[in-house]
């Protein structure tokens, strides 16, 4: 039989003590989990913008590499058909993005490339996924 002082001394945590621990770790998510939830959004919008800054580097790349903008993303990744194996230093990207909503990139010739001085439009159908609409992710957005 365990003696008195024996039982005193073993290690470990009595079940009121862990009901007490997760009392209050379910306080702390009931205080900041509203705080937190409205975030998700905005991080995701931040996350693509970065996506499409990323984006305009590697495409930049490519045409002082081979002289020209690609036709599609996917020549990003693979060699293209018209490729100079002298000018051609990709590939570019590892593979091609999507948004943060698991949207494909809209890469096309520069319908307003007169605002942003680009050959090229680049965008994401934001949150909505809508072509068009306000919420669309583009490059450029506030660049006029």
């Amino acid at each position: 039989m365990m003696s008195a002082s024996r039982r005193r001394n073993r290690s470990g945590f009595t079940f009121l003590e862990i009901m007490f621990v997760v009392v209050i770790i379910g306080i702390l998510l009931a205080l900041v989990g509203p705080r937190l939830a409205g975030r998700t959004q905005t991080a995701r919008i931040e996350a693509t913008r970065a996506q499409v800054t990323n984006l305009e580097t590697s495409l930049k790349t490519f045409e002082m590499d081979m002289g020209r903008w690609p036709e599609t993303l996917d020549e990003m990744v693979k060699d293209p058909d018209d490729v100079d194996d002298k000018s051609y230093r990709g590939p570019y990207m590892d593979k091609v993005p999507q948004d943060s909503w698991g949207q494909d990139f809209i890469y096309k010739p520069g319908k307003n490339a007169r605002f942003n001085k680009r050959s090229y439009d680049l965008s994401s159908m934001g949150p909505d996924k809508a072509e068009g609409t306000e919420d669309d992710i583009t490059n450029w957005e506030g660049k006029k």
